[in-house]
């Protein structure tokens, strides 16, 4: 099989924003206590936070993180995770039906987020609480004047403010397993209100409205364009959720997934340009895809967990090579959409249907999507450069899929081409070939592959891993494979 790939460093798609590449901790599973918080662990810090974890991440350099949820903020009171942790109370969890100990909380997390060299992304409850909370945590977090939030945050031993910038004004608000899910009109309100009040309390601060919860959520489109008419003058970003999973078997049609993706971006840029020239306006509003990842191998196992333990081990997906391939898709349609996709969120980040995985009490690992992630990562750092695949594809789902999906990323500064492709062909490789309009040289050719679509890492052994490709005359992309190939330019 052949492949080429055209490019022009003059046509741009648009600058990479960092938070593109951003992830999400909630207070789900072990995700907070067991992933990055276990004081009792050998190697947990005078806070009790993991230091082998804390490595990992900062070897991946995660710009943003997301927190504290998710389903979890619907039900959320931001004060039980403040002050003396012996005060604290412990509450039952109804989102996830377990036992909250609100032993980490925002004056710990914002701690955990400044050593992994990460900002946050703060999530208010707009389900059991509104406008008036949201407005408080915002001057707990942020406020600078002699007043009662901004004195409580330095009565509990924090001077200076959390500086915190990006937040999302409530979660999945469409969804009925929502703590006080809402109609359309009701969610516009309530967020336009707590949005206004906000950057009143912050005029530096951005926010992100809630879109639908998915691309199939009974209320798509109606729900996005309520809430943009509704919010438009207050907001910054509409956000975006979808998972993705192989459930039938059907590996074909799973390793096309990002089409899905990519249309789902297209129609909600849509709507929001149609509400843009509703309204007459010069504002654009962005994207923020602030949950995806492909979710379904615990779905099963979940259904036996008991309810109200202290993080049990809940969305504590293994996954395996075709997890990676997919990953890897979403990514490069991230890539593709970087003009109205700003922000990303891979969910999660530790252990809940996470990169990183560890044991209570013992080891720390990578799964097999941590290398397509950590990739993207290090290098689609630029702008996005407008691509021409050419190359055959099949036929699976009903839909017509390429064979090769690629994206390709224009570092200036380091005057380099990065090219990301995944070759979703189970049977031949594909040699590849490439026209840039300037002369280049293959500098660094990087792949995950393997005979075994199901192959898994564990903490005993690593059967997917990166590995780095020698380079030849013929450019080579493996079976199922991901690439990463780094073009200088002469």
């Amino acid at each position: 099989m052949n492949c080429t790939i055209k490019l022009s460093i003059g046509d741009e798609i648009g600058k990479i924003d960092r938070r593109l590449f951003g992830s999400f901790i909630e207070h789900l599973g072990r995700a907070v206590y067991g992933g990055i918080y276990e004081p009792d662990h050998p190697s947990a810090d005078k806070n009790g936070f993991r230091g082998d974890v804390l490595e990992v991440v900062k070897e991946l350099k995660v710009p943003v993180i997301r927190y504290p949820g998710g389903n979890f903020v619907s039900g959320y009171n931001w004060e039980d995770g403040t002050g003396d942790k012996a005060l604290r109370p412990r509450k039952m969890e109804l989102a996830w039906q377990a036992v909250e100990t609100n032993q980490v909380g925002i004056d710990e997390f914002q701690e955990w987020a400044r050593l992994a060299d990460s900002e946050v992304m703060m999530a208010v409850n707009l389900g059991t609480r509104g406008a008036d909370e949201a407005r408080q945590l915002v001057e707990y977090c942020n406020g600078t004047a002699d007043t009662y939030y901004a004195d409580m945050r330095r009565k509990n031993g924090f001077e200076k403010p959390f500086g915190i910038k990006l937040w999302c004004l409530g979660n999945e608000m469409d969804g009925a397993w929502q703590i006080c899910a809402q109609t359309p009109y009701e969610y516009a309100r309530k967020a336009c209100e707590a949005a206004k009040v906000m950057k009143w309390t912050d005029d530096s601060i951005e926010l992100v409205a809630c879109g639908s919860s998915n691309s199939g959520s009974p209320t798509f489109g109606v729900w996005e364009e309520t809430v943009l008419r509704e919010c438009y003058d207050h907001i910054d970003y509409l956000s975006l959720h979808n998972y993705y999973g192989n459930r039938d078997g059907d590996s074909a049609s799973y390793l096309g997934s990002s089409l899905d993706m990519d249309g789902f971006i297209k129609k909600v840029t849509a709507i929001c340009d149609k509400i843009k020239a509703e309204k007459n306006s010069e504002k654009q509003i962005n994207l923020s895809f602030d949950e995806w990842n492909v979710w379904y191998h615990s779905n099963e196992g979940d259904k036996e967990i008991p309810k109200w333990t202290v993080a049990p081990p809940q969305l504590e997906d293994i996954y395996n090579l075709e997890d990676a391939l997919v990953v890897g898709t979403l990514l490069i349609t991230l890539i593709k959409n970087c003009d109205r996709v700003k922000i990303g969120c891979l969910a999660q980040l530790v252990n809940v249907i996470a990169p990183i995985m560890t044991e209570n009490g013992g080891r720390v690992w990578k799964q097999t999507i941590f290398y397509p992630y950590g990739h993207a990562l290090k290098y689609a750092r630029g702008t996005a450069l407008k691509i021409e695949t050419e190359v055959g594809s099949y036929t699976a789902g009903g839909k017509e899929i390429p064979f090769i999906e690629a994206a390709s990323v224009y570092n200036e500064e380091e005057k380099e081409i990065n090219v990301f492709a995944v070759n979703r062909s189970m049977e031949e490789e594909c040699r590849l070939d490439t026209d840039f309009g300037a002369g280049t040289e293959l500098i660094r050719h990087l792949t995950v592959t393997g005979d075994d679509l199901k192959a898994e890492n564990s903490a005993d052994i690593c059967r997917v891993t990166e590995e780095e490709v020698k380079i030849t005359e013929n450019v080579l992309l493996p079976k199922q494979s991901w690439n990463v190939l780094t073009y200088k330019i002469r």
